[in-house]
């Protein structure tokens, strides 16, 4: 039924001075909304800068985590790094009463110019399971394994304080901060291997998920969250960026032909995914994100790709001033200049604030319903635009209280408008909103709130791999 004929409709200026911009317009006023979302500052509060410090201290001084380094010492090297990782969830579990699944997923890798000798590449996972859509994950991953100058050598000291240690105990303490709460949906706490070998890591990772049919919404990679001395010589704490795709990597021919009449070009959901990042930041103090049109770094890479590949939405998040010399450096001094990743270059405080921003990044998902499945939007040669969507199914989100349908103009970076719809409804007609001047979208909203990533009409924008909608969309 027509959601223009049933439903309470709520229409929200242009959003520019609005603190509460993910959530603004819901089902509640805007008081009960700010009472109960600031739970996410609460959790922003609960990220420890000592524990944080703890742990990159800890990861630092395995010496080396080279995924070809000694897997038996307990005290150097990949093998001592990852145990040492799995005791943390393992001790995190049992203070919450055994509410994450820890495991380790293990393949083999050899025969490649990185990895020559059949070697085990080893992820860390932790999944606390949502109460009422477990099978819909959001991800936080780091990186375990460090490097060298020389990309196969697996004795020199390579301590990868920040690249990526940082990375890896804001994944631990996320863990630490959301474990003592319930989520409707799943999180995944994870540390990845071989991402200096070639992404090997994120790729079996990637792989195991797709064949067995989890539905991840999200993957937020962190790699270097603990730097704020640009080599540029620029030195900013309160600034990070977020990596995203704008066209998805999975797109078809068919797909491709449809963007190029109806647009999408910067509206994947990974591009999506990075807008709601960046409007959530709003619940971090002295924060901004630079949200970067581009994959990751200009021809370079990072573990959240391989998830883009078989079509898993998925964004870099890090620190937006590096210094090169600290990164994939043997340590060493040369005509007074120091190279080499090492502790002393952490900024502890700037890798618990974006661990802050992971962590209510994930809750937010977490407790919001599923984003909405076969958007689709239609209004050539009439004034009006009309949205329809196939409702979240009531067993998955019984928090649902309705939709939000947005919509912005085409050259704008965020969106501006929205409407929103309540109950279980499907359509939304936006009376006198042409549909050739804006690009438009639909989240879903929960009961106190919490939205979804907005989807843009789908397949360009759909939050699932392409080839699981069907050769016929």
């Amino acid at each position: 039924m027509s959601s223009t004929l049933v439903a309470k409709v709520r229409r929200t200026l242009p959003p520019a001075c609005l603190a509460l911009l993910v959530f603004a317009g819901g089902p509640k006023d805007a008081a009960a909304q700010a009472g109960e979302l600031d739970e996410l500052r609460h959790i922003v509060a609960g990220v420890s800068v000592e524990r944080v410090e703890a742990d990159v201290r800890t990861l630092a001084g395995f010496g080396t985590r080279h995924t070809l380094s000694d897997t038996l010492s307990n005290t150097r090297g990949i093998g001592a790094a990852r145990r040492w990782i799995k005791t943390q969830f393992d001790e995190i579990s049992a203070a919450c009463g055994g509410c994450l699944e820890v495991s380790y997923q293990t393949s083999l890798v050899g025969g490649t110019q990185r990895i020559p000798d059949t070697t085990a590449v080893v992820n860390v996972l932790a999944i606390q399971r949502g109460t009422t859509d477990p099978n819909r994950y959001v991800v936080m991953s780091g990186d375990i394994d460090s490097r060298a100058s020389n990309a196969l050598d697996g004795e020199s000291d390579a301590p990868g304080a920040n690249d990526n240690a940082s990375g890896m105990a804001g994944v631990i303490e996320a863990a630490r901060v959301l474990s003592q709460r319930e989520f409707n949906g799943s999180i995944i706490y994870v540390g990845l291997s071989g991402e200096e070998q070639g992404l090997f890591g994120g790729q079996h990772m990637a792989r195991v998920a797709k064949d067995e049919g989890w539905r991840i919404q999200a993957v937020l990679n962190n790699d270097m969250i603990g730097n704020v001395q640009g080599q540029n010589g620029v030195s900013d704490n309160t600034i990070a960026r977020v990596f995203s795709e704008g066209i998805r990597a999975d797109e078809t021919p068919q797909v491709a032909r449809s963007r190029r009449f109806t647009g999408g070009e910067v509206d994947s959901p990974s591009r999506n995914l990075a807008r709601y990042i960046d409007r959530i930041a709003d619940y971090v103090p002295n924060l901004d994100m630079m949200v970067v049109y581009r994959l990751d770094r200009f021809g370079r890479g990072g573990h959240h790709r391989p998830f883009n590949d078989v079509g898993f939405p998925g964004v870099r998040i890090m620190e937006a001033n590096e210094d090169y010399r600290r990164q994939h450096q043997d340590i060493r001094v040369e005509e007074g200049v120091e190279y080499g990743d090492v502790i002393d270059e952490v900024e502890f405080d700037f890798a618990a604030k974006l661990t802050a921003l992971n962590a209510i990044s994930l809750a937010a998902m977490a407790w919001a319903p599923a984003p909405p499945r076969d958007v689709e939007v239609a209004g050539a040669v009439r004034p009006s635009t009309t949205l329809t969507w196939a409702p979240v199914p009531a067993e998955n989100a019984p928090n649902l209280a309705g939709y939000k349908v947005y919509w912005r103009l085409t050259d704008a970076p965020q969106w501006q408008w929205s409407e929103f719809v309540m109950g279980d409804v499907n359509e939304l007609t936006l009376e006198n909103v042409v549909i050739d001047n804006y690009l438009f979208g639909v989240a879903s909203v929960s009961d106190d709130g919490y939205e979804s990533p907005v989807v843009f009409p789908w397949p360009i924008g759909a939050f699932e791999p392409l080839d699981w909608i069907g050769p016929d969309r």
